[in-house]
């Protein structure tokens, strides 16, 4: 067997011994492991900086009050032997701590950056330099030459700012950004920082993973890799084995502190766009759709005739924003946007937003069971515009009063909007709309997918509703047209949600 196994060069040994599949050996032309990181770690070292901040903090009082010391108290001083050296150290330590505040303090924090323009650009992450004073960033080359930064711009959504330090006649290195869509798992990479204030510290590892979200912020999409990124490494940069920044080094998940091999960078794809805004503006313009979304589930999917589950559908339309000037409407999927497809939510995200404001685009939608494309005029987000707080507008019409209803199809009780149920589950006075859900059948469909009492059903099937009667036919049609499952339009407290319900069950 091992003679077999050495005389095999093209299919794995594994493979053919098992008679069952024939795995291609590994292509002569793959990258191969370098000898050595050196001579590419001197020439990136100059172009990173170690930055330290200083802010003044100003100390908390208990109950909004400063205490009188003798009301403190902390923890008690030890016991040591009659004149032990340590007796009088540590009373002056506990000393110290009881003394009563003495006004602000200044604290301090370190982290890494990277020069990308000679006439002193810093890149570095916004949580490095959030809160420092004015005059409290330092940024400190390699050969410790240091320097006062002034602050360009930063944005919180990517945790990425932009720095500026002059630098006279001192010549500065720099690096470039590269391409991070290039970047493949298992492709070498090398992180250079400053962990806990060491400074010029050089790691090396692999791309363990690609578009990972970690809940961060709305713009997720790192790169995951085992090169060892501990505290101070953070707004440092991710080298390829180009010398090209392809991350900014902004997290660890770590349960003690420290590296554990899974760390993350924003990626230059997305980093790069948002320095050149914050050095241009001094500040991020995105781009805006107006819109709240949500994720089509295959429930969704096959209630609108979609087929597979795919795109982003939208929950509820900004007044006056781009969607609506665009006749974009509630219900419709947005299937791509500016010719590039839409996978899912976040990916729509990604994509409004780094289109540039004011930019006419064509959107493809699903509306109706069948396809179609209109053209929208991209506004720019704003502060006050977040899309995940965008309501939908209720229809201002009176609803019919008729009796307390069950609909077994969907597992609810269901009655009109009255006095007494605003009352009871707290409905805005201006919603007028729908069919309020009183009681929810356990089991049921209604109550697998999340729906509660006080919810109010708005549409059923892409129709308005008004009465329980209404709601009942629509799902009745829908069985009868084979539908597996039914979309309803729900309210909850202003906060419009498609849910789609399975009806074949009963």
């Amino acid at each position: 067997m091992l003679d077999l196994v050495r005389g095999i060069s093209k299919y794995s040994a594994t493979a053919l011994v098992a008679g069952l599949l024939l795995v291609p050996a590994l292509d002569a032309s793959a990258r191969t492991p370098p000898e050595s990181f050196a001579d590419l770690a001197e020439q990136l070292l100059p172009a990173v900086v170690n930055i330290s901040t200083t802010q003044t903090v100003n100390r908390e009082r208990r109950g909004g009050e400063q205490q009188r010391e003798g009301q403190r108290r902390g923890p008690d001083i030890p016991q040591f032997p009659p004149g032990s050296p340590f007796e009088e150290f540590f009373k002056d330590f506990f000393d110290r701590g009881q003394r009563p505040d003495q006004g602000p303090r200044r604290a301090t924090s370190l982290g890494s950056g990277f020069i990308i323009d000679a006439a002193g650009y810093v890149v570095t992450n916004n949580h490095v330099i959030d809160g420092a004073d004015a005059d409290g960033i330092t940024v400190k080359l390699q050969d410790d030459t240091e320097f006062k930064a002034k602050l360009v711009g930063k944005d919180p959504k990517t945790d990425l700012a932009l720095l500026k330090i002059e630098p006279g006649s001192k010549k500065l290195p720099m690096v470039k950004f590269g391409d991070s869509s290039e970047a493949r798992v298992g492709d070498w990479v090398l992180a250079i920082g400053n962990p806990f204030g060491l400074g010029g510290s050089v790691t090396a590892g692999i791309v363990s993973a690609r578009a990972r979200d970690i809940n961060s912020g709305p713009y997720d999409d790192f790169i995951q890799t085992d090169a060892s990124i501990n505290k101070g490494n953070s707004g440092g940069p991710l080298f390829n084995m180009q010398g090209e920044v392809i991350g900014v080094n902004t997290a660890i998940y770590s349960p003690t502190g420290g590296s554990i091999g899974i760390g993350f960078s924003v990626p230059s794809s997305l980093a790069r766009p948002v320095v050149e805004q914050l050095r241009e503006f001094g500040r991020t313009k995105r781009g805006w759709l107006g819109v709240k979304i949500q994720s089509v589930t295959d429930e969704i999917a096959e209630s609108l005739g979609l087929g597979k589950a795919r795109g982003a559908m939208i929950a509820s339309v900004a007044e006056n924003g781009p969607a609506e000037k665009a006749k974009l409407r509630q219900g419709d999927v947005i299937l791509s946007f500016d010719g590039k497809e839409v996978q899912d939510t976040r990916r729509l995200q990604r994509v409004v937003a780094e289109t540039g404001v004011n930019k006419d685009v064509p959107v493809a939608i699903w509306r109706d069971g069948k396809p179609m494309t209109v053209t929208v005029r991209v506004g720019e987000l704003e502060e006050a515009e977040q899309v995940a707080a965008v309501p939908a507008r209720a229809d201002p019409g009176q609803n019919p009063r008729s009796n307390q209803a069950k609909v077994d199809a969907l597992g609810v009780v269901l009655a009109p909007i009255s006095p007494e149920l605003r009352q009871k589950f707290d409905i805005d006075q201006n919603t007028s709309a729908g069919v309020v859900v009183t009681e929810v059948i356990q089991n049921g469909p209604a109550a697998e997918k999340g729906v509660r009492p006080g919810d109010i059903i708005v549409e059923v099937g892409q129709e308005e509703v008004k009465t329980p009667a209404d709601i009942r036919s629509k799902v009745e049609k829908a069985r009868q047209a084979g539908r597996k499952s039914v979309l309803l339009l729900v309210d909850r407290q202003g906060e419009m949600r498609f849910i789609a319900l399975r009806i074949d069950k009963g």
